[in-house]
């Protein structure tokens, strides 16, 4: 997931504003629609991330149902992997099926 910075100003009226650039807010954006393209077809993902990690059972995919948060924990419960390296993983898996 991509990072966002923030720059706080205070404009002449006292009011304090928070800047996101753009560029960042718009990755973001994109990360997210991509993993929502993939949760609404889930039943048509499944059979990637079946081949992908093996481990995981019809059962798993059914429970996850297209969820990013349980696909990473069950990750790392499978695989042993840390949070990052399972979030690093589904990244991957992501821009390899667009």
């Amino acid at each position: 997931m991509v990072a966002l910075t923030q720059t706080m100003n205070v404009n002449i009226r006292g009011r304090l504003e928070l800047d996101v650039p753009t560029c960042q807010t718009s990755l973001v954006r994109n990360e997210i629609m991509n993993w929502d393209q993939i949760a609404g077809n889930w039943k048509q993902f499944k059979g990637n991330v079946k081949e992908k990690w093996g481990k995981l059972t019809d059962d798993d995919l059914t429970v996850i149902a297209g969820k990013r948060d349980q696909l990473t924990g069950l990750l790392q419960q499978k695989y042993g992997y840390a949070k990052d390296k399972a979030e690093q993983e589904l990244d991957e898996f992501m821009k390899a099926v667009k």
